[in-house]
């Protein structure tokens, strides 16, 4: 029988407190939520519907949420994607997808979509501890880009992974190699978003947000003046009610011109 560490349910227990469960099973969301409740959960809500399950969301505003891969009304990616691309305060909560479709596809679906975690049914409560544990208790970077919303991919199921290190190159050796690399890759979705702002104008202004407070921060513990103005300014063309790519160009390419790659091409 699972018995799970006292210490490590303590600090568990109050992240879990409001839970959402999307399975269109309701005895398999059941048993869940008893497992949950295990484990520290109070409040814990079912639907089996997508779009009634989004709604429920912003109401509910849960902590944490599993949800199966399908069902007749649910597409368990769609869900994820439309919750982090959503303005709910609980869009960066983080997702579990407990289903017995566990091929390479789906696995990589869940992953692409902005799910935390991947379970794979059956399973024990220690492999569902694990990964609520993860979530929970090792939140992953946020990114926030056009193409990709959700958690850094890179140690997507890291619940399933006993080892050292997934990838000993992705960790970096200082803390200047780790704001470069942080630097690095806000130029880089800032530079995509402005490629792709026609296409989802509304995400793409969020995604220069983000960055634009990041590498604001990281001028700022770095004593770039220069960058840390034009992402100042970045961020104030963004405060403006009616945004344009056209607009966005030139404030982009000023905060782009610090980086080491080329800046975007201006619009016309």
């Amino acid at each position: 029988m699972f018995t799970a560490d006292a210490k490590i349910l303590a600090r568990v227990a109050p992240l879990i407190q409001r839970a959402m469960i999307v399975d269109p099973n309701l005895a398999a969301a059941r048993l869940l939520a008893d497992v949950l409740k295990g484990l520290g959960a109070r409040e814990v809500v079912f639907e089996q519907d997508e779009r009634r399950a989004l709604e429920l969301a912003r109401e509910f505003d849960p902590q944490i949420i599993f949800t199966e891969r399908s069902g007749p009304r649910l597409d368990g990616e769609e869900l994820t994607r439309r919750l982090r691309r959503s303005n709910m305060s609980c869009r960066q909560a983080p997702v579990i997808m407990i289903t017995a479709e566990a091929t390479a596809v789906t696995i990589k679906g869940a992953r692409d979509a902005g799910v935390h975690e991947f379970l794979r049914k059956p399973f024990t409560s220690g492999d569902l501890f694990k990964r609520i544990a993860v979530v929970t208790l090792k939140p992953r970077d946020w990114i926030e880009a056009v193409g990709y919303v959700g958690p850094d991919r890179r140690r997507f199921n890291s619940g399933e992974y006993t080892g050292p290190h997934k990838r000993k190159a992705d960790k970096p050796r200082s803390a200047g190699e780790a704001a470069a690399q942080a630097a690095d890759q806000a130029m880089r979705i800032l530079g995509s978003a402005l490629d792709q702002f026609d296409r989802d104008p509304m995400q793409a202004a969020r995604a220069m947000r983000q960055q634009a407070t990041t590498l604001r921060t990281l001028a700022v513990q770095a004593g770039d003046t220069g960058l840390a103005i034009a992402s100042a300014q970045l961020d104030q063309a963004l405060a403006r009610p009616q945004l344009t790519r056209t607009a966005l160009a030139g404030p982009v390419n000023a905060v782009l011109a610090f980086a080491a790659t080329e800046p975007v091409a201006r619009a016309s």
